[in-house]
């Protein structure tokens, strides 16, 4: 566990602009019909909690470094207190995986200070 893990700050819900993002990617994965009726999911599911290092194990993602400036930018954030926004995922059964809709980066720069940080994720 780093130094900064006590400090990683949430939003209680995801920004608005995270669902554009969700949906724009999820739109590479699904018809458009399909789409929106994930990101309507997203949007009334509740927040759950789950371990960053469970969330890249489900993804089957690679780990980004914090040489990624998306990433960088997201740490810089937590090392001065400013609140993340919760990741938007989306099961993905068929292959047994998680889709993370929005948050990849997020998820990267948690991950690179705690591993085990409980991440706040909207869940569909």
């Amino acid at each position: 566990m780093g130094d900064d893990a006590s400090e990683i700050k949430w939003l209680a819900e995801p920004e608005d602009k995270d669902y554009p993002a969700a949906q724009s990617y999820l739109g590479l994965l699904h018809n458009e019909t399909e789409t929106i009726g994930l990101v309507k999911k997203l949007k009334d599911a509740r927040v759950a909690q789950f371990k960053a290092k469970d969330i890249f194990r489900a993804s089957g993602l690679s780990l980004l470094g914090i040489s990624n400036s998306h990433v960088d930018k997201d740490r810089k954030k937590v090392k001065e207190g400013k609140a993340l926004s919760p990741l938007l995922l989306v099961r993905d059964t068929q292959n047994g995986k998680v889709v993370i809709a929005d948050g990849y980066h997020r998820l990267c720069a948690v991950y690179s200070i705690d591993e085990d940080a409980l991440i706040p994720c909207k869940i569909v």
